[in-house]
């Protein structure tokens, strides 16, 4: 499957943003969906998961309340609502898919990944 991330810019601080990944190539909807982040020099790390039916959903707890992770198996897209926006919030997003029915924050778990959408947070 191959995936496409959309949505990324830059905004204040406070503001939201919505990012999208479009997957192509097999059936969307078999697959569990992720997104991560990587912010320069540190580590690829989990942002949130959703398991293939839709539910549950996993947060990281830095952005547990502020992110809502949801997908759309029509149009085979998996998207990441981010609001109250921090500088810290500041990574490059990927998306991640898993040909699982369970959702995992497991960077390892993921067997596609996108290119990335710059996200920067600046006043």
């Amino acid at each position: 499957v191959q995936l496409q991330a959309s949505g990324g810019g830059t905004v204040q601080p406070g503001a939201s943003l919505r990012l999208s990944c479009v997957a192509s190539g097999r059936t969307f909807s078999s697959y569990s969906m992720g997104w991560f982040r990587q912010a320069p020099g540190k580590e690829r790390e989990f942002v949130a998961a959703l398991s293939f039916s839709g539910v549950p959903a996993y947060y990281a707890d830095s952005v547990k309340g502020r992110f809502t992770i949801s997908r759309d198996n029509v149009k085979s897209t998996v998207y990441l609502q981010m609001n109250s926006l921090k500088p810290e919030d500041t990574a490059v997003y990927y998306c991640a898919g898993r040909s699982s029915s369970s959702a995992t924050n497991r960077r390892v778990g993921y067997d596609y990944w996108g290119q990335g959408t710059q996200v920067t947070v600046s006043s």
